[in-house]
């Protein structure tokens, strides 16, 4: 397997390989030319995130500042805003569905690394003998996907860990660490983020 491969395979990957070196040069080449638009300059936006994203949809408003690892595998629906200060970290896939709001400062993070100390360093690292060159990367890594359902929204501040699946229709309070999986439809506050009770009930029976 190429190192691409293994990390949208969620295996551990070397995030230094060419590959992703050269992705993360074209996201900020992308993201400087985006930064020096004005307000009011909508269509040259949308022509940059047509290159920096790997899909977005209609009527989609991504603030500034925004920071993004790749760009390639964020994939936006129709009818989303991005608030300013938001940071994804697209190492692997982030899917965003329709009608979504994500406010400020929301982070999603699709990296990550062991907890164990043991099997987070590299097998030739020694912590006790510290003598790497400069330059060599001494953990693993590894990414997982996250995806963000239609009519979701995630309140400022909100964090999202690797891996996670928040629900059609769900609602995130502000400052929330979303952990886990999170079903639709529900209101979900907290740190770690918890389920408060189940919302959309009328749009359902309709």
């Amino acid at each position: 397997m190429t190192e691409l491969e293994k990390c949208m395979a969620g295996e551990y990957y070397n995030c230094h390989d060419k590959i992703f070196l050269d992705f993360k040069q074209t996201s900020r080449e992308l993201l400087k030319k985006y930064h020096e638009l004005q307000y009011e300059q909508k269509q040259e936006k949308t022509e940059i995130l047509k290159q920096l994203f790997g899909q977005i949809g209609t009527n989609v408003s991504v603030g500034q500042p925004f920071i993004c690892d790749y760009g390639r595998n964020i994939y936006l629906g129709s009818n989303v805003s991005i608030n300013m200060n938001c940071t994804f970290v697209d190492c692997n896939k982030i899917e965003i569905g329709n009608n979504v709001l994500i406010a400020s400062n929301v982070q999603l993070y699709t990296a990550a690394h062991p907890v164990e100390l043991s099997e987070r360093l590299t097998p030739h690292w020694m912590p006790e003998d510290p003598s790497m060159e400069s330059g060599t990367y001494f953990c693993r890594t590894y990414a997982l996907p996250i995806k963000i359902g239609n009519g979701c929204w995630l309140g400022g501040g909100v964090i999202v860990l690797p891996g996670v699946t928040i629900g059609d229709g769900s609602v995130i309070g502000a400052g929330s660490v979303v952990t886990k999986d999170i079903p639709k439809n529900s209101l979900a506050v907290g740190n770690p983020c918890r389920l408060i009770r189940q919302i959309n009930k009328y749009s359902q029976e309709k």
